[in-house]
């Protein structure tokens, strides 16, 4: 691999900076405490970080509403702590991703302050203006994912502005070619200081039908409504536009300009995210892109299974990431808790699993723990989704809650009150304790991460799946080695060819010849000589 290529089969860990480390007492952690616990990351044997947003913010979206694109909030710290956090985390050997939210920004954001003054200033049309129907109703259907029309009227200019998000978060008008060259612009900033590469937030929200047609209803039989009437539109005019490849292909074009950069796009949508995956990612648009096709509530062969067979099959050029978690959806454990015969024994096969996949890979903070959602009250809320859609779907702060260190009062992570409370099941699994014990989740993920790295046929190999009964999934990586997983807290037998010796991390199996017994949540790795079948 050169050092170009860098990202291809890399694993990169997810910091949310809010969350991770608190240096100076406040409650709310920072670019110094980031720095201060690199070391951590770098000895799980990762790749690369990548950090949540840290720009200046009002904070409505937790910094995913941007007023200051080239600078740092100052409840994370300067530029300057920032400098020092980058030139920290290369001397470790860590590649440092920052995410860019550039769909939309904040409304107090100045460009948005001059766009809604008035019809004719010249970042009038920066935004997304629309006039009402004659009956003064917003002009599509189109509804936002945090509730309500993604419409809001302006006084001012006597027109509604178009926010897939919060009110707060205004959208930018990406058919304006200023638009992008601006955004562009603010990225050479960010590369010029050192960053490796971005994480581009909502990749698929970019652009909009500029005829402003309304969505049709969800194409999905449904016998009740969704907790989220987003869900019951098929949103084929609000997203997902033809127009987006063009613009990852600018972006790809300034990577390139540089050396050794990667970029990253998430992928939100209901119905093509893999497809869409494949539309943005390849020698000329983004690097790599994930979903949350693997973030549900389903743990079985056949859905890991056809995700991975899409990917591939609709874009032979393309590359993914694949992640279990991350700061918007529930903590794995949790959500496949019923398919573990413990929590830590599907922390550890959960990990195997991803860490195995064809692609890149990407860890949530405290998933080397075998972390557990938090379980939190209504008063306890911040994130304004969890706040609007009480009490279910729950919203997303339960998987934002401070990484827990040692077992002190709030984890080692603040000395202050936490801005989300530590609890008890989450202050029993910290980094601390963890290292003492060798059969730890937290020693399993560093033998894990390491053994991806010293496997060839785990970086490079590609994928062949071995038709096997649930709940058992199994594939070829290369031409000789297997994996084999049993999503299910009981134990089962396999009668398979070409089978040669167990090696690696293999957790509850026994080979016997040609017969794999793989116990509750059993993970075995397999020399393997020729095509590996069932008997």
């Amino acid at each position: 691999m050169s050092s170009q290529d860098w990202w291809k089969g890399a694993v990169t860990y997810q910091v949310y900076p809010r969350s991770f480390q608190d240096s100076n007492g406040d409650g709310l952690g920072d670019i110094n405490g980031i720095t201060a616990r690199l070391p951590h990351i770098a000895d799980l044997g990762v790749d690369a970080v990548w950090l949540s947003p840290i720009f200046t913010s009002p904070m409505r979206d937790m910094g995913y509403d941007v007023s200051d694109y080239t600078d740092i909030d100052p409840s994370f710290g300067t530029l300057a702590d920032f400098d020092t956090l980058i030139a920290r985390a290369h001397d470790l050997g860590l590649k440092i991703i920052i995410d860019q939210v550039l769909s939309h920004c904040s409304d107090q954001h100045p460009f948005f302050t001059e766009s809604r003054a008035s019809r004719d200033n010249p970042r009038a049309d920066w935004f997304v203006w629309a006039d009402p129907r004659k009956d003064g109703t917003p002009p599509t259907n189109w509804l936002s994912v945090f509730g309500g029309s993604a419409w809001t009227w302006d006084a001012r200019r006597k027109q509604y502005y178009l926010h897939n998000f919060l009110s707060e978060q205004p959208d930018f008008n990406f058919h304006n070619p200023a638009v992008q060259d601006w955004h562009l612009a603010n990225m050479r900033f960010w590369l010029d200081r050192g960053v490796d590469g971005f994480r581009f937030d909502t990749a698929n929200y970019f652009f909009h039908d500029p005829q402003l047609r309304d969505n049709p209803a969800d194409i999905r039989e449904k016998t009740r409504p969704d907790a989220n009437p987003y869900e019951m539109q098929y949103h084929l005019f609000d997203k997902n536009r033809p127009e987006t490849t063009g613009w990852m292909e600018r972006i790809r074009s300034l990577l390139d300009s540089y050396d050794a950069r990667a970029s990253v796009g998430e992928v939100g949508d209901s119905h093509h995210a893999i497809r869409l995956m494949g539309d943005y990612t390849g020698p000329r648009r983004l690097h790599q892109c994930y979903s949350f096709e693997m973030m549900g509530p389903d743990y079985t062969p056949a859905l890991f299974r056809q995700k991975v067979e899409d990917f591939f099959a609709g874009a032979p050029d393309g590359w993914p990431m694949w992640a279990f978690s991350n700061h918007d959806v529930p903590r794995h454990v949790t959500r496949w808790a019923a398919h573990g015969a413990s929590p830590d024994a599907l922390a550890k096969q959960a990990a195997a699993l991803i860490l195995s996949l064809e692609g890149s890979i990407c860890l949530w903070q405290g998933e080397e723990l075998g972390q557990t959602n938090t379980d939190l009250d209504f008063h306890e809320l911040t994130d304004p989704q969890g706040i609007a859609f009480w009490p279910e779907p729950v919203g997303r702060d339960n998987t934002r809650t401070p990484m827990v260190w040692d077992g002190s009062a709030n984890g080692g992570f603040t000395t202050g009150t936490p801005w989300l409370p530590v609890k008890p099941p989450q202050l029993a699994r910290n980094v601390a304790d963890q290292l003492q014990d060798p059969d730890s989740v937290l020693n399993f993920y560093r033998l894990m991460i390491g053994y991806r790295r010293e496997t060839a046929a785990l970086r490079q190999g590609r994928t062949r799946f071995v038709d096997l009964p649930d709940p058992v999934f199994g594939f070829q990586r290369g031409n000789d080695l297997a994996c084999f997983f049993n999503l299910a807290p009981a134990a089962t037998v396999l009668r398979l060819t070409g089978l040669g010796t167990l090696t690696g991390p293999s957790l509850a199996a026994v080979l016997e010849g040609d017969t794999l017994t793989l116990g509750p949540n059993g993970v075995a790795f397999v020399t393997v000589s020729g095509v590996v079948e069932l008997r």
